[in-house]
């Protein structure tokens, strides 16, 4: 599989409190702040159920599993376990794909994702709109290209006088810099460490900051927000409508966000028209609670500006990179997909824009072997329009996480049948597929996907891809879908 040529930056290194008050005290001082600009300092989960069907229906996040229900784990499967015979495969599945509820233009393969031989080919390499089963191609990109185990840092850092905005001049109160690194699952308030939306908290990241500044008497200061995965301000995706950030569906991507740029927690809430200055402004609000004074609105800066060097006045980290990539699969999480590929696109050392994500999304994809002749992507999560897959792309991929333990976050994040995230409402009474089909869902209007793994009657490990992009009703065309996998997980088919 492919190497790491990139890892998301690692921690970095913690000073005490002395010396970093020292270092402060020698960079304000450089930087022409005088003793007078300061005075004395003054001490100091996403659960609601989703709403009704909107028009179109990107995938709902669907329930999650409370804290204290544990997760459910993906069977060990063997090799010796006997493969489906294909024709009776195809008789079996046969008079479930001959429904008028799928419509005319649908595709679907089932391999055995252990070997990767294919089983089933109806339209295998058919391009068709994916919807949110693109996501499996950039949860594949992000962990071949990015360090599974590795944390994504949210950091303030003294800017100095390199530092440009309105209130920056060196003979001012001290720029201090948000500087994004990519967590666009932050929390409000104080870190949870036993969840992925939310281990980083803005309120620790405050704690910290007016710590390191008390000891230098800097109560008053600027701050600025650096951005290097969106410099220039918030990332549309080409085919995001309007309405697909204004319903609640995503947010314009920056480098940093509190809940994925919501205003409110709902699943389908309004997003901030730029998650990254929304972030900074809750960040003020906190630093002034805690007696730092925030001049002015926070404002963006050039991250070019930013020296390597700053001193670092606190620090908070997010969840594995390889945890995030689980929740945006099982929540079907746009923003934080297309995130991902940003991060993707960076470690490239490609372009860092929607267009240069989604080529880097497709190459790495390319680098592990899946066969991607026809697929366009373009965007990272199948949110808009424009993007088609090939269910093929979808089962090698799928096959390359079963096989490839740096991907195996990918199985283990898919939504499970009954029990979680997109999936929780669905084949709940079916019993041999209910625990055991693990697959992303795909909705929009007119299109309905579904791609996963399945441990059939026999113990064998199936991967499959069930793609319709003209269906006439959403919920018949689930139902369809739903019972292709259903009859997976029943059958021994031989």
């Amino acid at each position: 599989m492919a190497g790491r040529p990139v890892q998301a930056p690692g921690p970095r290194p913690r000073r005490g409190r002395r010396a970093l008050a020292g270092v402060l005290a020698a960079v304000l001082a450089l930087a022409g702040y005088a003793a007078a600009d300061v005075a004395d300092v003054v001490p100091g989960p996403l659960t609601t159920a989703p709403p009704p069907d909107p028009d179109p229906w990107p995938d709902a996040p669907g329930a999650v599993l409370p804290p204290t229900a544990p997760e459910p784990v993906l069977p060990e499967v063997g090799i010796e376990a006997p493969l489906p015979a294909p024709d009776a495969l195809a008789a079996a599945l046969g008079p479930l794909l001959a429904v008028p509820s799928l419509g005319p233009s649908w595709s679907v393969v089932v391999a055995d994702a252990l070997t990767g031989a294919v089983l089933l080919d109806e339209g295998a390499g058919t391009p068709r709109q994916p919807a949110s089963t693109a996501k499996l191609l950039t949860a594949a990109a992000a962990l071949s290209v990015l360090d599974g185990a590795a944390t994504l840092p949210t950091s303030v850092v003294l800017g100095g006088p390199g530092a440009t905005g309105e209130g920056a001049a060196q003979d001012g109160p001290p720029v201090v810099v948000l500087v994004a690194g990519g967590d666009v699952l932050l929390g409000a308030g104080a870190g949870d460490p036993t969840s992925v939306v939310g281990r980083a908290g803005l309120a620790d990241l405050a704690d910290e900051t007016a710590a390191s500044l008390a000891p230098v008497g800097a109560d008053r200061v600027v701050l600025r927000v650096a951005d290097p995965l969106a410099p220039a301000g918030p990332v549309r995706p080409p085919g995001w409508t309007p309405g697909d950030v204004a319903d609640g569906y995503a947010a314009d991507v920056t480098g940093v966000a509190v809940d994925a740029g919501r205003l409110d927690p709902r699943a389908y809430a309004p997003r901030a028209p730029d998650p990254a200055l929304a972030a900074a402004a809750t960040l003020a609000d906190l630093l002034r609670a805690r007696g730092v004074d925030v001049v002015g609105e926070p404002a963006r800066t050039d991250p070019a500006g930013v020296p390597a060097d700053a001193p670092v006045l606190g620090e908070v980290r997010s969840a594995p990179l390889e945890d995030v990539v689980a929740h945006v699969l099982r929540v079907s999480d746009n923003t934080g997909a297309e995130a991902l590929a940003l991060l993707v696109a960076r470690a490239g050392g490609g372009p860092v824009t929607a267009e240069g994500a989604s080529g880097a999304v497709l190459a790495a994809v390319a680098g592990l072997g899946a066969d991607v002749d026809g697929v366009v992507l373009t965007d990272a999560s199948g949110l808009g329009d424009g993007s088609a897959v090939t269910a093929r792309a979808l089962t090698d991929v799928l096959g390359v996480a079963a096989r490839e333990d740096d991907l195996r976050p990918v199985l283990q994040g898919l939504p499970v049948a009954g029990l979680t995230g997109s999936l929780a409402e669905r084949l709940g009474d079916e019993p041999l597929a209910r625990g055991v089909v693990r697959a992303k869902t795909g909705t929009l209007t007119g299109v309905t996907s579904l791609a996963g793994v399945v441990v059939d009657a026999d113990a064998r490990l199936l991967s499959f891809a069930v793609l319709a992009d003209a269906v006439p009703a959403t919920e018949p065309a689930r139902g369809a879908v739903d019972d292709v996998a259903a009859a997976l997980a029943a059958c021994g088919c031989r």
